[in-house]
């Protein structure tokens, strides 16, 4: 201090600390995603509809004045037959008629079918020894 009295123009040199943050990448462990394709064997069902007719021949034997015209009674389908009958006059008579009648029946079936599903294994590995941060 007695340096200071002597001298007024005396300098105090200061120091300053400045702080710089960074960051680096460092690898911590390796993942590995493998994706896996998975068969089953499932058994598909389904419900299959047929048509078919049942056709019966009915005698009626009958004498009509005019052509009669197909007619649907329910699921019943009726188409006149026809034949001409020679006499002294012609006449229409009504020989038979045929009657169609739709038959619908169901069937159950069963089909084996190959059907395929993905899933993801996940493998994880520890990182190698040279990678890992120092201190």
């Amino acid at each position: 201090m007695s340096d200071m009295r002597k001298d007024p123009d005396v300098t105090i040199p200061l120091a300053e600390e400045h702080l710089t943050v960074g960051k680096r990448q460092v690898e911590t462990g390796r993942v590995r995603v493998r994706v896996v394709t998975d068969s089953d064997t499932v058994h598909a069902k389904a419900s299959l509809f047929d048509q078919a007719v049942d056709v019966k021949h009915v005698p009626v034997g009958r004498e009509v004045t005019e052509i009669p015209a197909i007619r649907q009674e329910g699921d019943l389908t009726i188409i006149p037959v026809l034949e001409e009958v020679l006499v002294v006059e012609k006449r229409l008579v009504l020989v038979e008629e045929v009657h169609v009648r739709r038959v619908v029946s169901e069937t159950q079936v069963e089909q084996p079918v190959t059907v395929r599903r993905q899933r993801a294994e996940v493998i994880r590995s520890p990182a190698m020894p040279n990678n890992v941060p120092k201190e």
